[in-house]
Parts: C-alpha cells; structure tokens; sequence
C-alpha cells in the first residue's frame, strides 16, 4: 500500500424530505429548523434553502426534533454561542446535540438520554428558565411523560448535565402532545398540558425540583388531542400579569383557546355555586395561589383535522395575542383578535390550492414572526414570508425551500454531460437535482423537475447517453421498463441552471422536439404528452361528449420553462416528462438497469428465484426492440455495468458469481453476445460492481464486507489483482473514476451499509510477465457528518474530462438523502 495523498472534501448539496410525521419539525432561536429525514437529523437554513447537514446517531426514524431555545424562546436568546437541539426516535431514544454558531456551525453529540421510554417518543416540548437552565417533557406512545431538567455549560470546557425529575404514567394509550408553562406569578411552579387519544387535556403542575401531580382535566373537544402550546403571561399596560392562554387544536377540526387566571390566594378564594360557575371552567391550587381554567374562544374554519397550533413567538417579553394554525384541509391560518370587539377571527389563509398534497402536518413561526413554514403530506415544505413593509396590510408570499425524497433512494445517475442528477426513490418518484444560478459565490441546488411520478416505488433509473434529446429509462416494482424523454419545458428550464443549456443538446436540435410537457394519467402510472400546438385549443374537444378524455387527464398540467427553482406545486404537476415507451419481457419487478457509453443498447434485470428469471434483457435504443437475453445466473442480478469501450457488459448477482459477457455489434447491426467468464467472487451476496475507466479491469463489492479488483488478461480469462482490506460493514456501493490516463490511476468511491463513503487511490501496472498488477491506498475517510446515516445505495462519479483535480461525486441512501460531494485531488 502506498502513502497518503491528501485530498480535500467539501459537501456541495444534501436533498431530502422530511419525515411524514407530526412533531418532526423545529425552528430554533438559532434561526435554523431542525426535522427528521428517516434516522437522520436534517438542519437547513432557510434564508439560503439549503439542508447545511445531518447528525448521525439514531438508529430508528425521527419521529421529533426540538430546539433549545425554540423561537418561542429567542427574546431570551440573542447572543448565545451556543444553541442545543433534542431529537427523539421511534425506539424510544433522545438525543441532545450542540451547534456552536461562533466556530463555523460545528455540530457535536452531547449525550443520549439515559433509556427512559420503552416506546416511540412522539413529542418533546421545554421551557427556558434562563440561558443556561432548561425543563423539558418528552412523551411517549405508551402514555408515559418524563419530565427533565437540562443544565448548559456557561465555559466550554464543562458539560451539560441533564437529569430526569419525574417521569408520569398519564395514560394507558399514547400521549401525542405537550406543551410546558411556569404558572402566572408563581417562579418556580410549572404547569404540563397533555393532549393524548381521550379528547381531554390534562393539566399537572409540579416545582421545578420534580413531582408533578394531576390538578384537573379540560374537556370539550370530541376527538383525539393533536397540539397544545401555552403563550407566555400576557402583559397588560402596567400591572404584572395574572394569565396565561393555552390553544389546543384536535382531529374534531376545531381549535380552543383557554385562559389560565390566578384567581386569589389558597383558601382566600371562593366558588359561587351559580350556574355561571358551570361556564368558568375548572379551579386548582398550586403553592400559595388558586388557579382557574375557562375557555376563552373556540375557533372554527378548518375543514379537517387540524394538526398543529402555536403562539407567535414574542419579540420583547410581549406575547402577541396570534396564533398559526396548520391542518389537513392544506390550508395554514393565522388567528388574531379584533380590535374592536375582542372577537377571535382568522385574518391570513395560505395553503396549497392543488389538490397534490393532502394536507399539513405542522406550522412553525419563524423567531421574528415574519415567515411561517409547514411541512406536508409528501415530505414536502411550504414557506410564506410576508413582505409587505406597513402594518396594515399583510402580503404573504411562497419562498424557496430545500426539497427531497421522503422514502428510501435506490439508485441516482448523472446526466450525460453532468448538468444535473436523476434520482429515484420507493416514494414512488423520479427527481432531477440541479445548481441555479445565481449571484452569490456558493453554488445553490435545487430540485429542477420532477419527471416521473409513479405508482410504484421505483428501484432503478438510467440515462441513455449518445447524441440527441434526454432520455432516461426507469424500472419500479412492476414488470415493464419505461421510456421517459425530455420535453421542451424542461429543455428551457436547463438554461437557467449553472450548467447552461448547451452541455449535450445544443438549441438549434431542440426546435425539433414537439412535446411541451406531460399530463398524469388517472391512475398515475402512464405519462402522456402534451403538445406544443395543442395548448391553444378549448379543452372541451369532441363537443365534451367523450368523458373519458378528461377523466384520463385529471387536472390538466401546465408545463413552463422556469426561470427559478420551482415550488412544490410546481414539481408534482408541472415537470413530469412524457413517457415514450414500455418495455415488456420480464416476469418480476425490475431491479437494475444500464446504459452503454454510446447509447446504444440498454441492459436490464429483474428479481429473481430462478436462472430463467435472472435472464439480463438488452434492449436496442431508438426502436426498443429486445435483442438479446443472456443466460448466466441463478438469482436476482443486483447491478449491470459496460465497460467504457463497449464491448463487455458485467453483471453481479444475489448468487454470489459476476459474469462478463462480450458484446458484437455485426457489420448490418445485428447485435451477438457471449458469456465470457463467471467467476464465484464473494461469500455473500455482490451489490455492486463498477468498471476501470482507463482499461478491463473492475472493482466487485459485497456483504462479506469486502471490495475485490479483477482484470480480465490477454486471454480473456480473468484474476484477481487485489483485494481492499476488509471494511467495517457490508459495501453495497462502489464506483471507479480516472485520475490520469498516463499512469493509469484512479480512485474508487466505496459506500457502506453503515452510511459510511471512503475513497480509495488505486494504480493498474500491466507487465508482459506478470499480466496486470495493481496497488492501493486509503485516500480519505469522509467523517460522518458528511455521510449518510444509513445504507449507501449507490455512489456515481459526474463525467469528466481526464486529469482534472477536482471531481464531483453524488450517493443516495437509505436515509431519504441525496448528497453531492467535491474532491480535490
């Protein structure tokens, strides 16, 4: 093994969706938001839209992630260095983490909570009591609520010291909210709201050294419990507050909003028996003081379940009497009380008017109180600003947001020339990633299209290379390979891209393309076209006789060239591409595809119990006949690649053989092809094999936790040249680009099961003696920040020029991330 080489790393983009559940989501004091994307901790920025990174350590899904100070907190928070975030999983851990805004925005792992809840954890809500002292309750889906007390570090060189002060068994079903607040008056004193499946909120109230006990129970919703947040105590003009208001929202689509008032010292204070005294709710006492509980307003304007309520953060110690409101009818409101009259009304209504979300889970305030974010059904997020300047009038406009997967990605590709990312996921769609451009230094990407969605997860995707339109093939768990190609939307749209149009389409061909966009068929499986010259017509053709036209074409998409990433909206109905072809002949779900280098022949492969279904198809490019079935394995072909110069075409299987097989194109086009070799390579299942591009040597990687280089010799036969010593988990990603042609270097990516990427220098000598011999060395181990959480899927390398210094890599993984990387060789 040879030395060291230094190379730099430097993470260029993270694309992900958030996780489908309801308390997933946090915007900091900080100014960042947290989420969950699968068992990863996503944070972006959403002045840039841009995911600035992950935080490794759960091993389940995020089910809810929550600042410390949230924006509910930032008036107490304006100079901390430091900033501390909790995230709670579906096994029952927390997690505390540190973000040091003075050094760059590092992050580090401060403690797992000792294991309290047996099951998931569904909510965490806290309280400041000052900068450096915190309290927090977690609860959980087994009715139980631990109550915390946290403890930050004033010098950096102590640790944060987090104790559990009592833990409460509230219910035997779960307990999905919580919301926490020192009593009016009474420093010291906290009150919990719980809202769980029971239709009653139940309020304990405890010191700040532990025990809470169960004071009373608020009923009047009809349906499970969704949200509950108190507002800080509401100041008056002079005299120190005596109230507090708690909101609550439930699956009866119906919000409340109930006033906590300090009615009299213990003892002092006495209930008429009037029928009044029925109204006003129910009375308790904490330490010295009596506390009663009255409904303030009930606020009815949603039309399904409403998921999340919130307090508009304060400012300056003020609690602005307003409220957000997030529910499934895809709509977010904004609840404020009349001047005049005192009466609860809704003033701001934004939401999605498509019909392609179905619905919010969450609506957060910005710390300022001037945006407001929600997060949707799709792993989607929403984002209004209100930039209007006066008081009065408030005008509320969508903003860019980061964008992702919200399922697992199985595969992604470069486009031919690397303009942009293609990328397929089990959440059933294909998406194209690409960098805007814009004024600034750093590069911003953004999901530019999103060409397929389908209505089956999709396991693999390649893009057809060779001169002409984009194309891509793309295989779901069906069993029929679809052809997509690029309309003219789209074709425009690339122009805006830091790539530029002209990469490997140049615009005088494109005059030829007809197809503006497509229409999602009724049932979401077929694509069809829409026609550059057919827009103008009514769409009631055929007299609107025939209804099944326009059931086919439920609602009608309107595809334009985009001169800004696009929304959400945007991306499901107005970026899909037509769907040219379907290709039958397997007889399972498809699982691996791939495209020679001149775009030519396409190879494709299906799961497999059987050597007669393990069968790889090639299929002829332009007329998508099927010219070839070659026989060789037993089980489930898990990757095909050709070799850079066309000829051999390898494949590696579940049945732990590669094989390699000559293809011959004959003088009248007719395609031949041979078994060559197979060889028995791993003791475990291959997952992936990726050629040299500089020769006929290729690199194998599999369970068995090993990455082998083999080269096939003079004599086409093949060897073993090196075996990369043994890796900490099972490679289930592996890929081989060029460094220098002279010397016939190279570098190979390598992901893991773990989440984990290391790049590995690799030289091929070729002697008469010895035939090929190679040698490698270590040339990076990402840290795993950078990486992904969990299983690499697959790693491919941005085509380049040979001997560049910089090269560009992109992964996709199980934890619903797509990354793109640079290396500086």
């Amino acid at each position: 093994m040879s030395e060291n080489t230094e190379v730099e790393a430097k993470r260029v983009f993270i694309g992900a969706g958030c996780n489908r559940v309801v308390n997933n989501v946090s915007w900091g004091a900080s100014g960042l938001v947290s989420f969950g994307a699968q068992n990863a901790v996503a944070i972006f920025c959403p002045k840039t839209a841009q995911i600035l990174t992950t935080l490794p350590g759960h091993k389940a899904s995020v089910n809810c992630t929550h600042w410390l100070p949230s924006s509910k907190f930032a008036f107490k928070a304006k100079h901390l260095d430091r900033h501390y975030l909790l995230s709670g999983d579906t096994d029952g851990v927390i997690i505390l983490w540190e973000l040091s805004t003075n050094s760059n925005n590092q992050w580090r792992h401060v403690l797992q909570l000792p294991r309290s809840h047996k099951k998931g954890v569904t909510c965490i809500t806290a309280f400041m009591c000052s900068e450096t002292d915190a309290m927090f309750a977690s609860g959980s889906s087994d009715g139980v609520v631990n109550v915390w007390d946290v403890s930050f570090p004033s010098q950096p060189s102590e640790e944060c010291k987090v104790s559990c002060l009592d833990s409460i068994s509230a219910d035997s079903k779960a307990i999905v909210t919580l919301s926490l607040a020192e009593l009016p008056q009474n420093p010291g004193r906290f009150t919990l709201a719980m809202g769980g499946l029971d239709n009653k909120i139940k309020l304990y109230c405890g010191e700040r050294t532990g025990k809470f006990t169960s004071v009373c129970e608020l009923k009047g919703h009809t349906d499970w419990i969704r949200s509950l947040d108190f507002s800080l105590p509401l100041h008056s003009t002079d005299e120190p507050t005596n109230s507090i208001m708690l909101v609550s929202s439930s699956q009866d689509k119906v919000i409340r909003i109930w006033k906590l008032v300090l009615v009299g010292d213990v003892g002092s204070w006495q209930r008429e028996i009037t029928l009044a005294s029925y109204i006003e709710g129910p009375v308790f006492d904490s330490g010295r003081f009596t506390y009663q509980v009255s409904v303030e307003s009930v606020l009815i304007g949603h039309e399904d379940w409403v998921y999340s309520v919130e307090w508009q953060p304060p400012v300056d110690h003020h609690q602005p009497l307003s409220i957000l409101s997030a529910s499934m009818d895809k709509t977010m409101m904004i609840w404020r009380p009349e001047k005049k009259t005192g009466v609860w009304v809704n003033v701001v209504c934004v939401g999605e008017l498509s019909h392609c979300a179905l619905g919010f889970y969450g609506g957060h305030w910005s710390p300022d109180g001037v945006s407001i974010l929600a997060h949707g059904y799709g792993g989607s997020f929403h984002l209004w600003r209100n930039v209007s300047s006066s008081k009065e009038f408030e005008n509320w406009q969508m903003q860019k947001v980061p964008s992702g997967h919200f399922a697992a990605v199985a595969d992604i590709t470069w486009a031919r020339t690397g303009e942009y990312l293609l990328s397929v996921s089990q959440d059933q769609t294909t998406r194209v990633f690409s960098s805007w451009k814009s004024d600034e230094e750093n590069e911003h990407w953004h999901e530019l299209a999103r060409p397929q969605v389908h209505g089956h997860d999709i396991n693999c995707v390649a893009m057809v290379q060779g001169k002409g339109n984009h194309r891509f093939v793309s295989g779901a768990e069906e069993k029929v390979v679809r052809v997509f190609e690029a309309p003219l939307s789209f074709l425009k749209t690339l122009n805006h891209t830091c790539a530029g149009g002209e990469g490997s389409f140049p615009e005088d061909l494109q005059a030829d393309v007809q197809v503006l966009g497509a229409n999602m068929s009724a049932l979401g499986l077929s694509q069809k076209p829409i026609y550059l010259h057919s827009s103008s017509e009514p769409l009631e053709r055929n007299g609107g006789g025939e209804g099944l036209e326009t059931f086919e074409t439920v609602p009608e998409a309107a595809p334009v060239e985009l001169k800004e990433p696009p929304i959400e909206d945007q991306l499901a109905f107005h970026t899909l591409w037509p769907e040219s072809h379907k290709l039958y002949g397997h007889g399972n779900e498809l699982f691996s595809l791939c495209c020679d280098h001149n775009g030519s022949l396409v190879a494709s492969s299906c799961k497999a119990q059987s050597a007669a279904m393990a069968e790889i198809w090639l299929w002829e490019v332009g007329t998508w006949k099927a010219v070839g079935r070659l026989q060789s394995h037993s089980l489930t072909v898990t990757h095909l690649e050709f070799s850079y110069d066309d000829t051999l075409l390898l494949s590696v299987s579940r049945d732990r053989h590669f094989s390699v097989f000559s293809i011959q194109r004959t003088d009248d086009g007719d395609v031949s092809h041979k078994l060559m070799a197979k060889v028995e390579a791993h003791k475990r299942i291959i997952w992936a094999c990726s050629w040299n591009p500089y020769g006929h040597q290729f690199a194998t990687s599999s369970r068995d936790k090993t990455v082998k280089i083999w080269s096939i010799e003079k004599d086409a036969h093949v060897k073993q040249v090196l075996a990369l010593p043994q890796f900490g988990s099972s490679v289930t990603a592996v890929a081989w680009t060029g460094l220098d042609q002279k010397e016939k270097s190279g570098c190979i990516a390598v992901g893991m099961e773990n989440g984990l990427i290391e790049l590995w220098n690799i030289k091929i000598k070729e002697t008469e003696e010895e035939g090929t011999t190679a040698t490698a060395a270590l040339a990076l181990r990402l840290e795993p920040f950078m990486c992904h959480v969990s299983a690499v899927n697959r790693l491919a390398w941005r085509p380049t020029e040979s001997n560049q210094s910089l090269l560009r890599l992109t992964s996709c993984g199980d934890d619903n991330c797509v990354r793109v990387f640079d290396f500086k060789f």
